[in-house]
């Protein structure tokens, strides 16, 4: 016995750690399924639009309870359009490499895993939150998943339809903190609706070859130029829509002139894409988008903040 004790150990010791070897890498890929920088970017804009619609009550319990419930709304979102997508993404170098298409996570898994993260997140939103961000939580994931992703596969205005479940965050995070669906909730929507646009036909552009090889249908046949001209038009829209967070009593004139910067800024990188057409373009039109929505995001709640005090 005193000599079998050690081995046993040491078997055991052996044992658990190749099992932490094979589950380590496991979790990294469902991690990497929830799309976490995604969903960052997402909640910030959430975390905004509570600030904002706060009203000057912050209460810190609920945003945490809402960033949860939108959190994990948003992880169904990502990991149900990875699992309609698997075999698309099998032929696109830049998805090729997600755990569905290699084999890392089932279908079955990924299914599973999608529908309890996004019953989970609406549960938890209609205990701790409230039913119109859980109705709002709700139609983010619904149309997202069931009418933005398998759109794709038929025609280019899908991204106009994904354009309105990628606009309602911030509207989630107004309601949650006690907003109604008024001018405000409409003045942020706008915003990142419009924002969108640009940004989504930058990326078209770049993966074009490889959305085509996959069958998406993500952006008009209208040649680098036209895509460019489309991006304009968004982008021009985008700076008086931008700034009726002035007009509704959400900011001053310190968002009002930033939010007329960086829109001329977006502005002259779109039309830069429409004379030239071409990869370099588009790359500067995504930079620019980049800066754009965090900057002025973060002004706002700084202006909006400066009013209440």
């Amino acid at each position: 016995m005193s000599i079998a004790a050690p081995d046993l150990t040491n078997t055991l010791a052996i044992d658990s750690a190749l099992a932490s070897e094979r589950s380590t890498p496991r979790v990294r890929d469902f991690v990497e399924l929830c799309k976490p920088r995604i969903a960052v970017v997402g909640l910030y804009t959430v975390a905004i639009g509570f600030f904002v619609g706060s009203r000057g009550v912050w209460n810190v319990s609920l945003l945490l309870h809402t960033l949860l419930g939108v959190g994990l709304v948003a992880v169904a979102c990502s990991v149900l359009n990875q699992f309609i997508e698997r075999e698309t993404d099998q032929r696109m170098e830049r998805t090729a490499v997600r755990p569905l298409p290699t084999g890392r996570v089932s279908s079955g898994e990924a299914l599973v895993f999608g529908l309890l993260a996004g019953t989970a997140g609406l549960v938890w939103l209609a205990l701790h939150v409230n039913s119109l961000t859980c109705l709002l939580g709700a139609s983010t994931l619904l149309s997202y998943v069931g009418l933005y992703t398998p759109l794709k596969r038929w025609t280019s205005l899908a991204t106009v339809v994904g354009a309105v479940p990628g606009a309602l965050p911030p509207v989630l995070g107004w309601t949650a903190a006690g907003g109604e669906l008024d001018a405000g909730a409409f003045s942020l929507f706008v915003l990142l609706f419009l924002w969108q646009f640009p940004h989504f036909l930058a990326i078209a552009w770049l993966l074009r070859n490889q959305y085509a090889n996959a069958g998406l249908k993500m952006m008009p046949r209208l040649g680098g130029r036209g895509i460019g001209l489309l991006a304009v038009v968004y982008g021009a829209a985008l700076i008086p829509a931008s700034l009726m967070p002035r007009f509704v009593g959400l900011a001053g004139d310190f968002y009002f002139l930033t939010a007329i910067g960086l829109g001329a800024g977006y502005l002259w990188s779109s039309i830069g894409f429409a004379r030239r057409g071409d990869d370099a373009s588009a790359r500067r039109v995504l930079w620019a988008s980049f800066l754009y929505l965090p900057t002025l995001l973060a002004v706002l709640t700084l202006d909006h903040w400066r009013l209440l005090s």
